[in-house]
């Protein structure tokens, strides 16, 4: 009997360390499970990572006000970015500032602050903005007439830093040329220009010379706003025959105001852009916004095939159009034949 208990209890004994053993076992798979699973978590959030590594990149797109020729730069910048095969690698932030200075200032710390990967102001207030505020994210900007003048680059030719871009820049002899043909019997120009506009006041000093150089007076008033625009106009009815303005975005913002004050004094205006003939200007010899968004946009896309700003020279226009407006030539009282428009976009 005693060896029958004995033999029972080895038994039990052993049975109790099998079944520890197995439940060792069994906790070491666990962890083992458990490791797997952490390891392969470990791989889906780098998995995430590198996807998120590939996301598409982000552009940033600041307008300093609503108007026609800037609203079509933009229009064709991102018209041009999808022609050059990017629509499905690119993501467009675009923001206005409404004409407000200090909406610009609020664009740039939110574009720096969503890290964008590309910068694309329009205009040179809005550049130089952007490029006081950061030195690391790539700046290409667009429509900048004069951009060594505004600080954006030192050298046209071999950008610094990270900016580079495409100048807009009109030659004004070719306006006052033009200006000579149509309406010879100008003698007396007046400046309509905002003096705040770095663009504008480098153009006013190249009319300046030419009038200078070819016996012409001029007369200049400056503005600061677009409000003051037609106190301007007013303020030169019956001292000049003609009105000069360059590209200027406060005069631009309100041409049709200024070319309702043309018309009732018989004046002609000469500007810097299509834009301000359509909108009742005279003539130019300026600039077809279609092509400078494209234009632009081949320019980004050689930051996004990772060229360095520093190979990516200013570029210029690669087209220029001579522009009239018929209706308004009517209405000052301008006649123009066939010959004469032969050559001409001709705005109606």
């Amino acid at each position: 009997m005693k060896k029958l208990i004995s033999m029972l209890t080895i038994i039990m004994l052993l049975l109790a360390v099998m079944t520890g053993c197995s439940n060792g076992d069994s906790d070491s798979q666990v962890k083992e499970d458990e490791q797997v699973k952490t390891d392969e978590q470990v791989e889906t959030n780098e998995d995430a990572k590198n996807e998120s590594d590939g996301e598409k990149i982000k552009i940033g797109i600041i307008q300093p006000v609503e108007h026609p020729s800037l609203n079509q730069i933009r229009e064709y910048i991102i018209i041009g970015l999808e022609e050059q095969g990017l629509k499905d690698k690119v993501e467009i932030i675009y923001k206005n500032a409404q004409g407000d200075s200090s909406n610009i200032n609020t664009i740039v710390s939110q574009f720096i602050g969503d890290k964008m990967d590309i910068i694309v102001p329009i205009g040179t207030g809005a550049a130089q903005s952007i490029a006081a505020a950061t030195k690391d994210i790539p700046i290409v900007f667009a429509a900048s007439s004069f951009p060594v003048e505004a600080g954006l680059v030192k050298d046209v030719n071999k950008p610094e830093a990270n900016v580079t871009g495409l100048s807009d820049a009109i030659d004004v002899n070719e306006i006052f040329s033009l200006a000579a043909n149509l309406t010879p019997e100008v003698k007396t120009y007046g400046f309509i220009y905002n003096s705040g506009e770095v663009n504008s006041v480098a153009a006013i000093e190249k009319a300046k010379e030419y009038c200078d150089a070819n016996g012409l007076e001029f007369v200049e008033v400056t503005i600061t706003s677009s409000g003051d625009l037609v106190q301007a106009a007013q303020s030169l009815v019956g001292k000049v025959d003609a009105i000069f303005t360059p590209t200027d975005n406060t005069v631009a913002s309100a041409m049709p105001v200024l070319a309702a004050e043309a018309y009732n004094a018989d004046i002609p205006v000469y500007v810097g852009a299509d834009s301000m003939v359509i909108d009742g200007g005279f003539a130019t010899v300026g600039i077809d916004y279609t092509v400078l968004g494209r234009q632009v946009a081949a320019m980004v896309k050689k930051v996004v095939d990772g060229e360095s700003i520093s190979s990516i020279p200013v570029e210029t226009l690669k087209e220029y159009t001579k522009i009239v407006n018929t209706t308004t030539a009517k209405e000052i009282g301008i006649e123009l034949s066939e010959e004469d428009l032969k050559d001409f976009q001709v705005i109606e």
